[in-house]
């Protein structure tokens, strides 16, 4: 998909007192391994439940960082009004009506995320609850991808956030395949919101120093038609 706009940001949007809250909240949650997608499939457990060694090694090539999940209506209130502004102006206009739960992300010095996207090569397939229905992810894709930086800018070096334009119309372009990655400094201060198609191709680069955190929220839809 051709796109005018890749991401659309909004610097510094977010009140100290909102991102204090979100901060507090984060870190009063015992933090876990981020991991990478189908990596909790059964045959990458051992006989514990946990993830083999050999498959943590595997994930900790792609990305290595900690996480908490959290799913709390007042952190949705304050975000969801700049994901519905951006897809307007951005010019995406995608349907969605679900978010899953917010990662809050935590990188340490030589913790990273790789370049990837956050979107899966089908819609998620779930089998139905108790009453019958299905949750609310059944049949759907993520479609917008919404990264909000929590730390203030001297607080880390590293880190930095870069997307890829690889799909760009002009692409095939010797020149343009050469200088298609872009560092997006105007997220890093505290506070400012970077949102995306979540089929944008995009990495963390490794923290040299400090300590980095973020919150990373995806909302899904029907596929694309």
């Amino acid at each position: 998909m051709n796109l005018e706009n890749y991401y659309y940001y909004f610097q510094s949007v977010l009140p100290p007192k909102l991102v204090d809250d979100i901060l507090a909240y984060g870190k009063q949650h015992e933090m876990g391994m981020a991991v990478t997608g189908g990596s909790d499939d059964k045959k990458n457990l051992d006989g514990k439940g946990k993830l083999k060694k050999s498959v943590v090694k595997d994930i900790q090539k792609k990305r290595k960082s900690d996480v908490v999940w959290m799913d709390d209506t007042w952190i949705y209130k304050e975000i969801h009004p700049y994901l519905q502004e951006a897809n307007q102006k951005a010019g995406w206009n995608f349907e969605w009506d679900f978010s899953e739960s917010c990662q809050f992300t935590k990188y340490g010095v030589g913790d990273y995320y790789g370049w990837h996207t956050d979107s899966w090569n089908k819609p998620y397939m779930r089998p139905p609850l108790e009453d019958g229905t299905r949750p609310r992810d059944h049949g759907k894709i993520r479609k917008l991808s919404m990264t909000i930086s929590l730390s203030h800018p001297e607080e880390y070096e590293g880190g930095n956030f870069e997307v890829d334009l690889r799909n760009s119309t002009d692409y095939d372009n010797a020149h343009q395949r050469k200088n298609s990655k872009r560092l997006v400094t105007e997220i890093r201060p505290r506070g400012s919101i970077i949102i995306f198609p979540s089929f944008v191709w995009h990495r963390v680069t490794p923290v040299t120093k400090g300590t980095r955190h973020s919150l990373v929220v995806w909302s899904l839809g029907r596929p694309f038609k």
